[in-house]
């Protein structure tokens, strides 16, 4: 009997994206990770909410802009409460938000990202033209990953023999969004994937 055997995985940011910046205090580019704090400055009823990066070499920081100006009244009270408390996962959550950081203008390293692809669930089902693997990864961060690295990481083979798979078209590709790609392959090629 033939089967198509459907398998679909996300890549999950196992911690918070390093920033590449230049540091006054060394005087050259250097790395910033996340504190995992915040500062919280009020001005009248308004407040400003920072997220604190600090670089890895001198220990000085970097203030990414969470809310500017904003009335105590319209941040949630378990956020609020959160910030104040320091919070790390709540800090984790923004150390990992794409936009906190195009808001800030802050370079994020794509070379030093930690991540996992966890496998989401897996179905097999009757086909009838032989047995094929169907994987859709989905990229919900829209981490810069190349194709060919998530192809290979998920069936765990080299890089170059992806790009040998793609150009002999044995690999069908197709790329459904910049947070998501899916490609089948017949299951002869690749009888255990995980």
């Amino acid at each position: 009997m033939s089967y198509l055997r459907k398998i679909e995985y996300e890549i999950v940011l196992k911690d918070s994206f390093w920033i590449s910046r230049n540091c006054p205090k060394c005087g050259r580019k250097t790395h910033y990770i996340n504190t995992k704090k915040f500062r919280i400055n009020a001005n009248g009823n308004k407040l400003d909410i920072w997220l604190i990066y600090q670089c890895l070499e001198c220990k000085h920081t970097l203030n990414l802009a969470i809310y500017e100006r904003r009335k105590v009244s319209s941040i949630p009270k378990e956020e609020y409460q959160c910030f104040l408390n320091n919070d790390e996962q709540l800090a984790e959550t923004y150390g990992k938000n794409m936009q906190l950081f195009r808001t800030n203008n802050a370079d994020i390293d794509f070379d030093r990202l930690h991540y996992d692809f966890i496998k989401l669930h897996e179905t097999i089902e009757s086909e009838e033209l032989g047995e094929r693997i169907a994987i859709r990864i989905n990229n919900p961060r829209q981490l810069k990953i190349h194709l060919e690295k998530q192809i290979a990481t998920v069936l765990g083979i080299s890089q170059m023999q992806v790009k040998r798979l793609l150009e002999k078209e044995e690999i069908e590709l197709k790329i459904e969004s910049p947070q998501s790609i899916s490609f089948s392959i017949t299951a002869y090629l690749f009888p255990i994937v995980t």
